[in-house]
């Protein structure tokens, strides 16, 4: 399970609270020099000891019980570094013979096409390898596949094309994975800018939709633990001498 770096970082935030409910263990780091260096305090703390815990910009989660690895991503791309990451990340999953992945993304609601305003805003992909396998569940869940869209719009609608915007590396990461044979599913959300937290709880929710990560229950608050490191996440609060 990974998180796409895309519009809103809403798959970031539904990593987060899928390592903090859980309480996901790190087991390792994972190193490239494909994404912007960042060092920072653990964004999971429980404790004052906890904080003193360094995290870096990709760090690997882990839980046996579930057969669950997380790797989580906390900064951007550098310029024409995709490739190289989805490289060395696919040859990762290989090596470590995952038997499935996992993608969280966002696109832009603002380029939505007309068949694409309607409905939910929740889509999933599926590569070919994996597609034979939980079809079927996809469609018991009545989920929406993402539609292609108008090569060329407003001239011809006859070429269909697989058009994620916002997307960051998603839309490579699922191309290589299907011509390499891997099983990996995609779940996006369309959004906007600004607090994407209600994005993350939605998206994480269709995510547990699936997977049955935790048990939601009716009429009672959301089961979702919220991560510590989400108190400063639009920074400091005012000061109250100003109220």
């Amino acid at each position: 399970l990974q998180p796409a770096v895309s519009v809103g970082n809403v798959g970031q935030l539904a990593i987060d609270l899928v390592i903090s409910t859980l309480r996901m263990p790190k087991v390792g780091y994972f190193y490239t020099d494909c994404l912007v260096p960042m060092v920072g305090n653990n964004p999971y703390a429980r404790t004052k000891e906890d904080s003193v815990e360094l995290s870096i910009n990709a760090e690997v989660y882990s839980l046996p019980a579930k057969k669950l690895v997380v790797l989580q991503i906390r900064s951007p791309f550098i310029k024409h570094k995709y490739r190289p990451f989805c490289e060395t990340l696919l040859s990762w999953v290989e090596s470590s013979k995952c038997a499935r992945v996992i993608l969280l993304s966002s696109m832009h609601a603002y380029q939505r096409d007309d068949e694409q305003l309607l409905g939910t805003p929740l889509r999933y992909l599926l590569t070919p390898a994996l597609e034979k396998e939980v079809k079927g569940r996809m469609q018991e869940l009545k989920w929406k596949e993402m539609e292609k869209v108008a090569a060329y719009p407003g001239i011809s609608d006859t070429e269909k094309v697989l058009h994620i915007p916002g997307g960051g590396i998603t839309k490579l990461l699922f191309t290589e994975s299907c011509s390499k044979g891997i099983q990996m599913a995609v779940l996006l959300k369309f959004c906007s800018e600004g607090d994407n937290i209600p994005d993350a709880f939605g998206l994480v929710n269709y995510l547990n939709e699936w997977l049955q990560l935790i048990k939601i229950r009716v009429n009672t608050s959301t089961q979702w633990k919220i991560p510590s490191s989400w108190r400063l996440l639009f920074g400091n609060g005012l000061p109250p001498a100003l109220f």
